[in-house]
């Protein structure tokens, strides 16, 4: 049978699960956070775009960029060397003129160059950045030759202006390797034999010497060289000489005969009364242990005598 009034129950039925579903999604849009549209057609609100997003919006700012690091402090250029090469070497215009010196010498030969550009020569070997032309001019100028500027004391090349240590070095090199050239034309040969030899390595090593210097020549049985040794060095006109201590040196070297020589820095050979006394000294306490005096010898400047040649001995 029907029931009058189920259509009425039927539309509070629907009426209540219309509420029902409204308090779902409104719970539902609560949960995620969205509000609900005001009541409009289904047709509209199906379409409809919410006010937020249709509404205009400002444009955003543009993000901020980083700030960039600060520029790092510059670094003051540091002053640009030159090539060690180009250091090393002199200016150009020296180059020319030192090549064509060296030509010279290795073409001609040493006896080919000039006091001066010998000086030269061997200064600019140590002084490879200066133009040495001056400073031997004025080595030259001083002491008058070649021979005499290598020879010189240092404390007097010392007031060259220009010659440091690295000159004067070279300077006394070249003076003792001449030395040693001539010391090796007498070394191991008779002396007796070969007086001119011995001369010339005397004149070398004394004549130009400063203060006077007294030297004893020991020899052996075959009359060679033992040693060359200085006694004493004295003042500008007197050497302290014992005649006791050179015996007793010749008998340290097995030495069996003598050669005295000393220099007179005034140039002048002329022995002194002083002079022949002493070799008499001398040769009458060698004789006594048979050691030979062969001669007493005085260098001067370019000029020696002998005194046995001049019967003083």
């Amino acid at each position: 049978m029907r029931n009058p009034g189920g259509q009425k129950g039927h539309h509070h039925a629907s009426e209540a699960s219309l509420a029902f579903l409204d308090q779902a999604e409104l719970e539902l849009r609560a949960a995620l956070g969205i509000s609900r549209l005001a009541a409009m057609p289904a047709s509209s609100a199906a379409t409809s775009v919410p006010a937020s997003a249709s509404a205009p919006t400002a444009p955003r700012p543009p993000a901020a960029r980083p700030a960039p690091p600060p520029a790092p402090k510059p670094v003051p250029a540091l002053p640009l060397l030159p090539p060690e090469t180009a250091e090393a070497e002199p200016p150009p215009g020296y180059l020319g003129h030192r090549a064509r010196m060296r030509e010279k010498l290795l073409k001609a030969g040493p006896d080919a160059l000039l006091d001066h550009e010998m000086l030269e020569m061997v200064l600019f070997l140590a002084l490879p950045r200066r133009d040495t032309k001056p400073i031997a001019k004025a080595l030259l100028a001083r002491f008058g030759s070649f021979a005499n500027a290598i020879a010189a004391p240092v404390e007097e090349l010392r007031r060259i202006e220009g010659l440091g240590d690295a000159g004067l070095a070279a300077l006394k090199l070249v003076q003792g390797a001449a030395l040693r050239l001539q010391a090796a034309e007498v070394l191991d040969k008779p002396l007796l034999n070969n007086w001119d030899r011995l001369l010339a390595y005397l004149n070398a090593s004394l004549a130009r010497e400063r203060i006077e210097q007294f030297h004893v020549l020991y020899l052996d049985s075959k009359n060679r060289l033992i040693a060359d040794e200085a006694q004493a060095r004295g003042t500008v006109n007197h050497t302290p000489v014992y005649p006791r201590e050179i015996v007793k040196r010749a008998l340290e070297l097995h030495a069996t005969a003598l050669i005295l020589v000393h220099n007179h820095p005034s140039g002048d050979p002329t022995p002194s009364r002083a002079d022949i006394d002493m070799t008499a000294a001398i040769k009458q306490a060698a004789a006594v242990l048979e050691i030979v005096l062969h001669d007493h010898l005085i260098v001067g400047n370019g000029r020696h005598l002998s005194l046995r040649r001049e019967g003083l001995i």
